[in-house]
């Protein structure tokens, strides 16, 4: 029987935290270690869930298998490089570094330490989404909305990196292109980065994905829509539901039309469309998305297979996010305002 592996978690903030009751819980786990700066946070959690407290990774003279990087993201490199190279397969949370350079470094000391570095892109593992590849369909044209209300807990990064790195990561999976072209327009309103954003991607294949993110509504709202030449996909990430309509469900509609010599659609507009289209809901589970990321990190530890969510994909996340922002700041909405929490 195969022991259970050794994990620690480094930041037990807002995810970290259900990273140290996530391994405490699983088969094939056993909490032995929590660091954080603020070593009374880090003996709150394992007096709750077990392990050993370390205000920091120097002092972590446990041995551990596996690690879960969950401080800001800026520090994800000089957390996760020592780990590496001590031997530790390391799960960093999302996104895995502040910049395209940083984390192609994460990526080359993976490959240097022959380490598993899998990214924390846990939006991949979501029902909705695992329902929707399982329809294994060919993207056209793809729309996603991500909109909240400012939590407040990221206001040194802007939403792109903050809540739009969501959407950017399940549309690279989707379409597996890597060459595009971006337009893309934001606008600061309470801090110094982008709080509002929407983006367009042109990838050369020719598919196309309009992305908005939002962190100034006062709603909730995480939607996706998958146009293809097979169906339609639409998905509600918060709610975990879906429906689909698919070309081949629907071939009656098309035969009736030309059954009745109709010469073109407009002919059938006293027809119910909504009545006579077959919507298919999708069938979602109700598991946690982070559960299911920790156990695919586990089993390929275990199995030495190559990660669920790979570096090479948090690379070409955080690559789109960069150039995504980088494009906001060149349209300059943003020159010349105060942050309203300075005004």
């Amino acid at each position: 029987m195969t022991r259970p592996l050794r994990a620690a978690v480094v930041g037990v903030g807002h995810m970290g935290r259900h990273h140290a009751r996530i391994y405490s819980e699983l088969d094939g786990y056993e909490l032995v270690a929590v660091v954080d700066k603020d070593l009374d946070r880090a003996r709150t959690i394992t007096d709750k869930h077990g392990g050993t407290a370390f205000a920091n990774i120097a002092d972590l003279t446990t041995d551990i298998d596996a690690a879960t990087v969950a401080v800001p993201t800026v520090y994800h490199a000089e957390v996760a490089i020592p780990l590496m190279e001590r031997g530790v397969h390391v799960l960093v949370e999302k996104p895995l570094a502040p910049d395209a350079a940083t984390a192609r470094q994460l990526l080359d000391a993976s490959l240097k330490h022959k380490r598993l570095l899998q990214v924390g892109h846990s939006e991949r593992f979501n029902p909705v989404v695992q329902a929707m590849l399982r329809m294994d369909v060919t993207p056209r044209f793809i729309e996603t909305h991500r909109i909240s209300p400012f939590t407040f807990r990221s206001a040194d990064i802007g939403v792109v990196f903050d809540m739009m790195i969501h959407d950017i990561d399940i549309v690279l999976h989707l379409v597996r292109q890597r060459e595009y072209t971006i337009d893309a327009a934001g606008v600061n309103v309470l801090s110094h980065c982008e709080d509002v954003a929407n983006a367009r991607i042109h990838f050369k294949g020719g598919t196309v994905a309009n992305l908005t993110a939002s962190r100034l509504a006062l709603k909730t709202e995480r939607k996706i829509r998958v146009f293809a030449p097979t169906g339609y996909l639409s998905m509600d990430y918060q709610k975990k539901s879906g429906v689909a309509i698919q070309l081949a469900d629907n071939l009656d509609l098309i035969r009736m039309a030309k059954e009745r010599d109709f010469e073109d659609l407009s002919q059938m507009a006293g027809l119910d469309f909504g009545s006579m289209v077959k919507i298919e809901p999708l069938e979602v589970d109700d598991r946690e998305p982070l559960t299911a990321e920790i156990e695919a990190f586990r089993d390929s530890i275990q199995s030495d297979s190559a990660a669920a969510v790979s570096a090479e994909d948090g690379v070409a996340a955080v690559e789109m996010a960069e150039r995504i922002t980088e494009a906001v700041r060149a349209q300059g909405w943003g020159e010349g305002l105060t942050p309203a929490f300075e005004s």
